[in-house]
């Protein structure tokens, strides 16, 4: 018989965030069970190195009681439904890669309708949208009506952070919300580090990726091409980096709005032809401020966009060619 130290609320939110997010089945499942195990198991007592090596139907056989035990012990109801366990499996099945092994982690048996009662308005996009798959009819309809991102059908990998936080804001202005439709972007944080999450990702994925990178990157560009498969796509900025793309009015109202008292002169730079990056260091600089960083540049631009005319020729450019890409496997499930 087991004897179990019960999961709080808090730890049974951060067990179910952790098993929803967009991140390989059999690493984030693996993590969150073995973590259950050892904090949360009594009698009998694993060690790590037991764990390690247990198979795979009983590590999910003895996270799933501590789990609904936990759930059972807040006074919450079971459920043997299992309608929300099969939808999660049958969406994961359709974007990722599976081995036996990992399908028997996601054949488990928590009660993840009792979860629901623990969710609330704060919470991340994945937890809201578990609430939704256990009455949606259709996934994709209920995507574009809830903003919810999930199903996730493209992936996105750019070499910085800037275009993670401003492509999604410049897209939605173009019309094509990401959170609508199912579109994530990761931010690699340079182009040797996009080459080696592409061939990761190609190899465990079953949805399109679209590689994004900078100008200076063909030689990583010609890495990746060899190994794109029919529906993925890589685009190689033309105007250099991601800053290069942006209009110039846009940077002119953002620093102009952001930096008290800029005057037309420091302003005069922006006309050169350098590199944008190069030019707002510059800027920065001048002004006595801290170092130029490009998070906080994005942040910036993103609180100044107002409409179309802040979308350069580029930009759009791009966002038509993601518009393109059809998803190639079913991640819509039914009731």
């Amino acid at each position: 018989m087991l004897k179990i130290k019960p999961l709080t609320k808090e730890q049974i939110l951060i067990s179910i965030d952790r098993l929803t997010r967009f991140k390989n089945p059999e690493t984030k499942y693996l993590r969150v069970f073995k973590d259950v195990i050892t904090n949360n198991l009594i009698s009998p007592k694993f060690k790590k190195t037991d764990l390690d090596i247990m198979n795979y139907s009983e590590l999910t056989n003895y996270a799933q009681e501590i789990i609904n035990f936990s759930l059972h012990n807040l006074g919450l109801p079971a459920d043997d439904s299992g309608i929300i366990n099969q939808k999660l499996y049958d969406y994961e099945n359709a974007i990722f890669n599976l081995d036996d092994n990992t399908k028997n982690l996601l054949k488990n048996r928590i009660n993840y309708k009792a979860c629901l009662n623990l969710i609330d308005d704060s919470a991340p996009f994945n937890l809201k949208w578990l609430k939704r798959l256990y009455t949606a009819d259709n996934l994709a309809v209920d995507r574009q009506k809830t903003g919810l991102k999930y199903p996730l059908e493209k992936i996105i990998i750019s070499e910085g952070i800037t275009e993670e936080i401003l492509l999604p804001e410049f897209a939605k202005i173009y019309g094509y919300d990401f959170d609508k439709n199912g579109v994530y972007i990761i931010s690699a944080g340079g182009k040797n580090q996009v080459v080696k999450l592409f061939y990761k990702l190609a190899n465990e994925l079953k949805i399109p990726i679209f590689v994004l990178m900078d100008n200076d990157a063909q030689e990583n560009y010609k890495e990746i091409v060899p190994r794109l498969r029919k529906f993925d796509r890589v685009y190689l900025l033309q105007c250099g980096e991601f800053e290069d793309a942006l209009p110039l009015e846009l940077i002119k109202r953002t620093l102009s709005n952001s930096l008290k008292n800029i005057s037309l002169l420091e302003l005069e730079p922006l006309n050169q032809n350098t590199r944008m990056v190069k030019i707002l260091e510059e800027i920065f600089k001048h002004r006595g401020m801290h170092e130029f960083k490009k998070s906080e540049f994005a942040q910036m631009v993103k609180e100044n966009l107002r409409d179309t005319d802040d979308i350069s020729s580029e930009i759009a450019g791009i966002i038509k060619e993601l518009k393109k890409i059809k998803s190639n496997s079913k991640v819509i499930v039914d009731n």
